[in-house]
């Protein structure tokens, strides 16, 4: 049953004033601890802290409780606890728990924002807000709230919820274990879970993720001589440390098809993915087609499962970054003695990303070509994530909360990212269910220039979660 029309109402009354707040928000360059070592010291990330704990903490929810919760030398997470609600809320569990996730910290500037745009610019155009970390994952603090405060309004019910943002997300969570330990007790044992830090394929209904890749990054490095020589003295004889790189690079990604190599990456996909897979791409068709390729490029298949699954099931390599290259317009004619790629593997998401980092490492640096110093540090790897069949209360509240707010029931897919917490909490919760869901579209960019927020879309999102709670407090 539909909460009644307060809620909508009362979303749309929070939305309206959250705006402001999220262009506070855009303006503060937050980057996660992996791209600002220094972060503690700049004293953005607790500007961050301090603006969305201060929000929370005047919201009027009934026995709410806000605090930022902190361990020496790691990111602070923000915890929010709100008391079961309603006369129909299964109460007689105390510790029955809804557990709402997010993060906020945020992705480095990255080059090619339109004029008059940028990172820590908040532009407001239309029904999007431009800047980095609104859609990824400054709202989602904002959403959970104004959803619990809307079921409130409304005369609904929910169970204790328990809200957890975190601020190393973008850094593959590194600071979060620590901290779910620490508040073990306090989190509870959820037997739902909501995550707003995913995507979805249009704006036209809500988008429930079913699976997350894994990840593997490490930075490649090859170096020949001790210092830059003269490229018509030394070419030809001296081998060139960018095609050293490039070699070692076919030994785990055929550089044709892009398919990767590693023997651990070799992960079956389920029957159920390629049937959900083939269902999505019936009704979107290319999910490719809405990417800003330049004239005369296309995708890696013109076929849109194929697409799909490429995106979420199947590894795929990425050069994310360089040192040792000059810009074109200052580079002289020398023979560099050192490249170094910072390499991004994303992995299927049953893949052990333990293992494929181990296999990765084997691979390139056994027998280094011409005998050069070949190095592979900064390693790091965060776990995918396949999500457990939806009971059949979820599914009927899913499709229900998406008819409500979006006036379409929902559909399940796969997504390309990570959200190491995902798997961390598929291990630690394993009865639990999940509704990995957000607001970041194709042409979105999270990560990218002139990423936006679509508001639209977050207000009936943050709608569809008020039903789902809803919907979760009156299970049978």
């Amino acid at each position: 049953m539909a909460l009644a029309n307060e809620a909508s109402e009362h979303v749309d009354r929070i939305w309206d004033g959250l705006v402001p707040v999220l262009h506070d928000y855009i303006a503060i360059p937050n980057v996660s601890e992996a791209f600002d070592a220094d972060w503690q010291e700049h004293g953005y990330m607790q500007q961050a802290v301090d603006l969305i704990r201060g929000w929370c903490a005047a919201r009027s929810i009934e026995g709410i409780t806000v605090e930022v919760h902190e361990i020496t030398g790691r990111t602070p997470v923000i915890l929010i606890e709100v008391p079961p609600f309603g006369a129909k809320a299964s109460h007689e569990a105390t510790d029955d728990t809804v557990l709402l996730y997010g993060h906020l910290d945020k992705q480095p500037e990255m080059e090619g924002w339109r004029e008059g745009f940028g990172p820590w610019t908040p532009v407001l155009e239309g029904d999007r807000l431009y800047g980095r970390g609104g859609a990824d994952d400054g709202y989602a603090a904002f959403a959970s709230l104004t959803a619990i405060e809307a079921i409130q309004v409304a005369g609904g019910s929910h169970a204790r919820c328990v809200v957890l943002i975190e601020a190393s997300e973008e850094s593959g969570s590194r600071d979060l274990p620590a901290h779910v330990e620490a508040l073990a007790d306090r989190i509870g044992s959820p037997s739902l879970v909501v995550c707003l830090d995913s995507g979805c394929i249009d704006y036209d209904r809500m988008w429930v993720t079913t699976s997350l890749r894994g990840l593997v990054s490490a930075v490649l490095t090859v170096d020949i001589v001790t210092e830059g020589l003269h490229s018509g003295d030394a070419s030809g004889m001296v081998p060139s440390t960018f095609r050293i790189a490039r070699s070692l690079l076919s030994r785990i990604e055929d550089e044709t098809t892009g398919r990767v190599l590693l023997d651990t990456c070799q992960i079956p996909i389920p029957a159920d993915r390629l049937e959900q897979a083939a269902a999505t791409a019936s009704e979107i068709g290319a999910i490719a087609d809405r990417y800003p390729f330049v004239d005369g490029a296309a995708a890696t298949s013109d076929d849109g499962a194929e697409q799909l699954l490429s995106r979420t099931w199947r590894a795929s390599l990425s050069v994310v970054g360089a040192d040792g290259l000059p810009p074109t317009a200052r580079s002289g004619n020398v023979l560099r003695p050192r490249t170094a790629l910072k390499l991004s593997l994303r992995l299927p998401p049953t893949a052990d990303p333990a293992a494929v980092a181990g296999e990765l490492s084997d691979v390139l640096l056994a027998d280094p070509p011409y005998g050069a110093r070949v190095g592979l540090s900064h390693i790091e790897t965060g776990p995918g994530w396949n999500a457990p069949a939806l009971v059949p209360w979820l599914a009927t509240a899913i499709d229900d909360a998406s008819s409500v707010a979006f006036g379409q029931t929902a559909r399940l897919f796969g997504e390309g990212g990570s959200i190491p917490f995902m798997g961390m909490l598929g291990a630690r919760y394993p009865d639990a269910q999940f509704v990995i869901t957000g607001v970041l579209g194709p042409d979105a960019n999270a990560h990218g220039p002139n990423e936006y927020l679509h508001l639209p879309t977050a207000r009936r999102l943050t709608l569809a979660i008020a039903e789902l709670i809803d919907s979760h407090a009156h299970r049978s």
